[in-house]
């Protein structure tokens, strides 16, 4: 079932960015992993982390929850009835 028409093109320009920072960070966190003193990584992961804190926030304002289990909140009614869900598109 494809809810593509739905959403409007920031929804996945928004859910593309997130995949992209995710990506970078966990590449950055394995980095750090055998280089813990490279000042420079740390910065630029505390950097992205916050950037993606940040459009994390605004996209669950606007389209609703990306994680379920109390790692994000609802708003009423229950968000987690509306589809697609993040991990489906």
């Amino acid at each position: 079932m494809s809810h593509k028409a739905d959403l409007d093109p920031q929804f996945y320009e928004m859910l593309e960015k997130l995949q992209a920072l995710d990506f970078v960070l966990v590449e950055l966190n394995l980095f750090l992993d055998t280089h813990p003193d490279d000042l420079a990584s740390i910065q630029q992961y505390n950097q992205l982390a916050q950037e993606r804190s940040q459009l994390a926030n605004h996209f669950q304002q606007l389209y609703g929850p990306l994680m379920n289990f109390g790692h994000s909140f609802s708003k009423f009614p229950w968000e987690w009835s509306k589809v697609p869900w993040p991990w489906q598109v």
